[in-house]
């Protein structure tokens, strides 16, 4: 029955975005969720914010600039929690700093749709599928200055969600991303009443061919190849206590639908549609992010409604004691997510504890509403002086 609620709640999503203006989809959408619970209590923030275990997924440039030699993570964030409970995302860290100015890291994540009975009439055995998708991937950062890091990383994706016929036709689609990433961070500055910081990142990732789950032209996916920029600074007021903000800002570099209406008479016939969804399925991969900057059927300002923006804070007692908040924004013909997330966390000697939750204040319902996120990280080794 849960099963059965859930498809109601995917067909209302698919008919919501429907009436939207031309939004944008992919395959493989879990890499864009945030695993963990520290940029999830920022509002998704993480592209320019201080580096941690997580960096992998929001910036691995941040790397070079961790303060411990070695960090392993863990996080965990339920899913759809209002509809099912065996739905959930999982994600594993480490990165070791192999010295003063290089690093590298991995990060396995999981994402689990639970257990799915199919029958085809009420009185027959059921028969169980356990549809799922993954990603592993590494890293390497290196400083380029004192103040400046680049990063390059390599993913392979999975995903097993097709469902085999009685003749067995399933199989799972598979694809390969890579991401470039960079990392700017001053010094401790002295301002009048208190010390700061400036960061600054950008990451270009998930760039990769499409993915396929019956290995043919007209049913390729688009990765989620993704632009994150963003900028923060850190408010040193003494030794015990730092406040720091974030502002991110992120396109997805994936081409627009066009309008199916080809000639402009208002009505849409069958082949027009076919002629447009081959259209689009002809289009490469990196056409696909050379074009994603100009083929909004609705110009620059259409342009302009498929960037999505965060705002995020966070405040340290001692370096041990956190408490985060932000704010997320799509545009509301663009997909509609708009959320206020809160998040905390504390530490002891070498231990992180993360939880974060999300407020959605959308009219289309947030899947990780009313949902605790956790993380926890363990740092060993050696410090490193930020300074």
């Amino acid at each position: 029955m849960r099963k059965i609620s859930l498809l109601f709640a995917c067909l209302f999503v698919i008919s919501f975005a429907k009436a939207q203006e031309n939004v944008i989809t992919t395959a493989v959408p879990f890499l864009l969720v945030s695993a963990d619970a520290r940029s999830a209590g920022m509002a998704d923030n993480g592209v320019a914010s201080s580096a941690d275990a997580f960096s992998q997924q929001w910036n691995p440039a941040k790397y070079a600039f961790a303060i411990d030699k070695t960090g392993f993570s863990i996080s965990y964030t339920p899913y759809l929690t209002d509809l099912v409970n065996d739905i959930s995302l999982g994600q594993l860290n480490y990165y070791n700093r192999l010295n003063e100015r290089s690093a590298f890291a991995g990060s396995f994540r999981f994402f689990g749709l639970g257990e799915i009975e199919l029958r085809e009439n009420a009185e027959d055995i059921p028969r169980t599928v356990s549809p799922s998708e993954f990603a592993f991937d590494g890293s390497y950062s290196l400083k380029l200055s004192e103040k400046f890091s680049m990063a390059v990383g390599a993913r392979f994706i999975n995903s097993n969600l097709k469902v085999a016929s009685d003749v067995g036709d399933a199989s799972s689609a598979s694809s390969f991303a890579i991401d470039v990433a960079g990392f700017f961070q001053t010094e401790e500055l002295s301002f009048n009443n208190f010390n700061g910081r400036w960061r600054a990142g950008f990451n270009l990732q998930n760039l990769g061919p499409k993915m396929s789950y019956d290995n043919t032209q007209s049913s390729t996916n688009f990765l989620p190849a993704n632009m994150k920029l963003g900028g923060g600074f850190d408010f040193i007021l003494d030794d015990y206590n730092k406040v720091a903000v974030n502002l991110e800002i992120s396109k997805l570099l994936v081409p627009t639908p066009q309008d199916p209406d080809l000639n402009g008479d208002g009505t849409i016939t069958p082949a027009e549609r076919s002629q447009n969804n081959q259209d689009y399925q002809s289009i490469g991969w990196f056409q696909g992010v050379t074009q994603s900057f100009s083929d909004a059927p609705g110009g620059f300002s259409e342009e302009l409604k498929e960037v999505t923006y965060s705002v995020g804070a966070e405040y340290l007692y001692q370096d041990s004691f956190a408490l985060r908040m932000g704010y997320f924004n799509e545009n509301q013909n663009k997909g509609a997510r708009q959320f206020f997330s809160l998040g905390a966390g504390f530490k002891y000697t070498a231990i992180k504890v993360d939880v974060s939750y999300l407020f959605s204040t959308s009219r289309i319902k947030n899947p990780l509403e009313n949902t605790l996120r956790f993380s926890l990280t363990f740092n060993f080794g050696d410090q490193y002086d930020e300074y």
